[in-house]
């Protein structure tokens, strides 16, 4: 089978699954991942005869997509703030808002000395970012997950950086041991209540120990953190969060009730509020 008729093929099967324009992106990056092809170069290939592996390759992918799973995972790559990062199912996938969030450490950040700690690394999205866009920052990361730093450490490595990585519980964490110019976390914020709004590829797929809080306690990380933060940051350290775009104003007056000032909650490229900056 020849490409163009492999990627009618494609689009018929995801045809009532996904929007046109998200199947023709799947195409475009499968593409591009199993036959070396740029995107340019795909509509000059149509006439490419698919070799048995290749096509194999295509299938085993496509009935994954059936399945709503995570495109990310199925290549095991995605990119964040222009950089390469690798995936696995252990690490929440990165999303566009985090971006904004690394965009206004940078801007606020930029040229300056600083030690920096993201608290809930994941893939190492937000502590790798600053890395290559702080020259002069000092970063350390932490997750709970050994797994997760684990692909942490190796986008570390892809992206010539040096990021210091710790293991650990953050509930379970009574002081931090140093002191630090910025903490950063996008801790875990989806509430059990909002599991009805969440897609079948990201509850499936992505580890719920990274998403879900209980609806009692859906502050439970920021107070943690903050509490933590308060004590650790510098005098005029900054405390960035990630937050619940439902729990914009209650987590404001959490962070001032503990003693933050200069609290500042912005709204993401959506027009959700989605993070928090507070100053010690």
């Amino acid at each position: 089978m020849v490409l163009k008729e492999y990627r009618q093929k494609f689009y018929n099967a995801l045809d009532v699954l996904y929007p046109q324009e998200e199947s023709e992106t799947f195409f475009k990056i499968l593409s591009q991942e199993y036959l070396k092809l740029a995107a340019f170069e795909i509509p000059l290939n149509f006439q490419l005869e698919l070799t048995e592996a290749q096509q194999i390759r295509f299938d085993q992918a496509l009935n994954r997509l059936k399945k709503f799973e995570p495109l990310q995972y199925i290549v095991g790559t995605t990119e964040f703030y222009g950089f390469p990062f690798v995936l696995s199912p252990d690490v929440l996938i990165p999303r566009p808002e985090t971006e904004e969030l690394v965009e206004w450490i940078y801007t606020d950040f930029k040229d300056k000395e600083c030690r920096v700690l993201d608290i809930g690394t994941g893939s190492g999205a937000i502590a790798v970012s600053l890395a290559r866009i702080l020259p002069k920052a000092s970063i350390t990361a932490l997750d709970v997950s050994a797994k997760a730093l684990k692909i942490a450490a190796e986008n570390a490595t892809a992206n010539a950086v040096k990021v210091r990585f710790i293991e650990q519980d953050i509930l379970a964490c009574e002081t931090l041991e140093e002191s630090y110019d910025v903490i950063v976390s996008n801790p875990p914020y989806v509430r059990d209540l909002e599991k009805a709004e969440i897609k079948p590829n990201v509850i499936n797929y992505e580890p719920h120990l990274a998403l879900f809080v209980p609806d009692d306690n859906a502050l439970l990380f920021y107070r943690k953190i903050a509490e933590l933060a308060l004590k650790a940051l510098q005098p005029n350290g900054i405390l960035y969060f990630e937050i619940n775009q439902y729990l914009g104003e209650q987590t404001v007056s959490l962070l001032k009730n503990i003693g933050f000032s200069k609290v500042e909650l912005r709204s993401d490229f959506a027009g959700n509020p989605r993070m928090i900056k507070a100053q010690r």
